[in-house]
Parts: structure tokens; sequence; C-alpha cells
């Protein structure tokens, strides 16, 4: 499969929020959450704002990369300011590193390498940039564990942050560790 990635563009946008609802409403499906219909319509909510953001700032305050099979939008990630969970279950500790996050593949192309190529790249940007470290936060367990295999021990575990079985999980991640 023939996979770019590149920078969105400003046309890019309603596609971006379509997928951001597909990937969400599926993600929060597969973990049994699918019920929290609000809670998903204020993740999307949070994704298309971080995305307005890259737009407004040029990638200043919030970086998005986007890969493409047959020119479709199929995953994306994004580094911006340590969110405010990280910020507060951490007690500032990781408030001011870059996280990495808003880290998704489309359904239909999961377990295809998507995910480590944009990973592969945005590394590249951080370190072109000379970011040294960054913090990723998850409480899906999915995705939990493949950073768990990717990534080691998460730094901070919030037991049953979500709920009953439910913890949140925090990397802090050097840039120049090899991870593929």
């Amino acid at each position: 499969m023939k996979v770019e990635i590149r920078r969105p563009k400003i046309e890019d946008t309603e596609e971006l929020n379509l997928f951001f609802k597909t990937v969400l409403t599926d993600t929060f499906a597969r973990e049994g959450l699918a019920e929290l219909v609000e809670d998903i319509e204020a993740d999307i909510e949070s994704k298309k704002k971080y995305l307005k953001l890259d737009f407004e700032t040029r990638g200043e305050k919030r970086y998005f990369l986007i890969a493409l099979a047959e020119d479709k939008i199929i995953g994306t990630i994004a580094w911006g300011t340590a969110n405010e969970l990280i910020q507060e279950c951490t007690n500032g500790e990781l408030g001011t590193m870059v996280e990495i996050g808003t880290v998704y593949v489309h359904p239909d192309y999961q377990r295809q390498g998507v995910g480590n190529r944009l990973l592969a790249e945005m590394l590249q940007i951080l370190i072109a940039r000379g970011i040294q470290e960054f913090c990723l936060d998850s409480g899906f367990k999915t995705a939990q564990t493949i950073w768990y295999k990717k990534f080691g021990e998460p730094e901070y575990i919030l037991k049953d942050y979500w709920g009953q079985g439910q913890d949140h999980m925090i990397w802090k991640i050097a840039t120049n560790g090899a991870y593929f």
C-alpha cells in the first residue's frame, strides 16, 4: 500500500473532521464505551480545535501530519503543548513538555504500519526542532497496549481514572530512542 504523509491543508478540514468522527466513534465502541455519546462528541470537538489551532498558528502551537492512501485520509498524528489532563495529573511536571497525540488510524487501515510511519515521521520533525523528549497519554486499553510494547512502562499510571479497571497512562519518552 502506498501511503503519503504530509501536512494537512485547509481544504482537508471537512474530510479530517469526518475522519475524527469515524475513528473516535469506532475507538469508543471497541473499548465498550459507545454509550458515552457526549464524551465522544467532546473528543471530536477537541480534535477539531487542535486542527484549527494548527492552521491559525501555522504549526507553531499544534502541528499535524496526515497519512493518505489513494487520496483518502487514513491517519493523523499531532504534537503540541501537553494537554490539561497531563498537566494536572503530573502536578505540572510534564506541563511544559511537548505532547504527541491525536494518533489515529482509520479502522480499515489499522495493523498495516500506518501509525508507525506517522510516529517515525513526527519523531524526525521533533528531533529536527531540537526537542529531546515528549510525553504521550492514553485512556484507551487498545492504544495502551500498543504504547506499552513500543515505549515500555508508563511514567504515570492513574488507576481507575475513568472508572473501575479503566486506567489512564502517561509516558515520558526520549526522541532519540530506537522504537521501530
